[in-house]
């Protein structure tokens, strides 16, 4: 009997912590959007763990230079530069130097803005880069302020101005080389705040790819799995949770941005993606599509299949993305041309 009252006992105070919990979370969360807003960033997380961003070589990649720039005081950001598949002989034991002159040679850059959490060494982040240097593409990546080894303090606006300060960096070296922006998840946030900027300043990127795009950070964070089981048990929700991003100047609202943008447009999604769901990526074209800003340019969305497996960071792996890239780009290539 005292046995059983002591196990009674426990689960009672089990109960009442997880009720506490239930409880408390969502008022310190309120009170607290400093808290939403790292759950958003997840910089913190810091995938894989114990590699070395000096050495992009431990990744494989023996083509690639790191370098440091600082978009502002305080602020220094951690830089890859892998150089086409075709210059990789010419690259060994070659300085920054040389790789920034590299940018001048005859092949078009892509700048890519990487998702929340992990840094610019993330696994499928160094696959995409392989994929893409394999088919002739120099690939400028960053890891933005708070993320990897780069200094200072994560927001929209910090992300936003680290994007504006790599993209001039790179048209200061690229000559007439096309110049494309591929944005992924939280990342196409990013890329559109900064190519609607390049628009306004009437300096457009050649072409802009989002993959696995949503259409703003609240209805994005409305769709998550977690918010979609929460909100059927959590009264008041959209206050507790929602408002707080929003509190914290935080929207990235690529549903508004693409308004404003005039350049090439292709959008990747794949069918199962868990993370961002795939109707926030057609609703996202279907606003570009109809947008006036898009009438003179190519808009296209590409869905991949449920069977095919890619989920939310896999696309890389599609045998077709080189086909669709050469298509599109070509046509993006043709237009910056003429």
């Amino acid at each position: 009997l005292y046995r059983r009252y002591g196990l009674w006992f426990r689960l009672r105070k089990l109960i009442l912590w997880l009720l506490g919990m239930y409880i408390a979370i969502p008022f310190l969360v309120k009170l607290c959007p400093a808290i939403q807003a790292k759950l958003v960033f997840l910089n913190f997380v810091r995938v894989p763990y114990f590699i070395d961003l000096k050495r992009p070589q431990d990744q494989g990649l023996n083509h690639t230079c790191n370098y440091y720039l600082q978009p502002e005081e305080d602020v220094t950001i951690g830089v890859w530069h892998t150089v086409p598949a075709a210059l990789w002989k010419n690259a060994r034991g070659k300085d920054q130097l040389w790789f920034e002159e590299a940018l001048g040679s005859s092949h078009p850059v892509i700048l890519y803005l990487h998702g929340n959490a992990g840094t610019r060494g993330g696994d499928h982040r160094v696959e995409l880069y392989k994929v893409l240097s394999s088919l002739g593409y120099h690939v400028v990546t960053f890891d933005y302020r708070g993320w990897g080894d780069s200094i200072g303090s994560p927001s929209e606006r910090g992300m936003t101005y680290d994007a504006l300060h790599v993209f001039d960096w790179i048209k200061a070296r690229s000559g007439d080389n096309p110049v494309y922006i591929w944005g992924h998840s939280l990342g196409t946030g990013v890329a559109t705040n900064l190519v609607r900027r390049l628009c306004e300043r009437e300096t457009p990127p050649d072409a802009l790819i989002l993959e696995s795009p949503f259409t703003n950070i609240r209805e994005e964070a409305r769709s998550h799995p977690f918010s979609v089981a929460s909100t059927q048990y959590f009264p008041g929700f959209d206050w507790f949770f929602l408002d707080p991003i929003t509190t914290s100047g935080i929207k990235f609202a690529n549903d508004e941005n693409v308004k404003y943008i005039s350049c090439s447009l292709l959008i990747l999604h794949a069918e199962d993606d868990p993370v961002v769901p795939f109707h926030l990526g057609k609703k996202l074209y279907n606003i570009a599509a109809t947008s006036r800003s898009f009438r003179d340019y190519k808009v296209q969305f590409v869905p991949f299949h449920t069977d095919l497996g890619y989920r939310h960071k896999y696309i890389y792996r599609s045998p077709e993305l080189p086909r669709i890239l050469r298509e599109f780009l070509g046509k993006s290539e043709h237009e910056h041309h003429h």
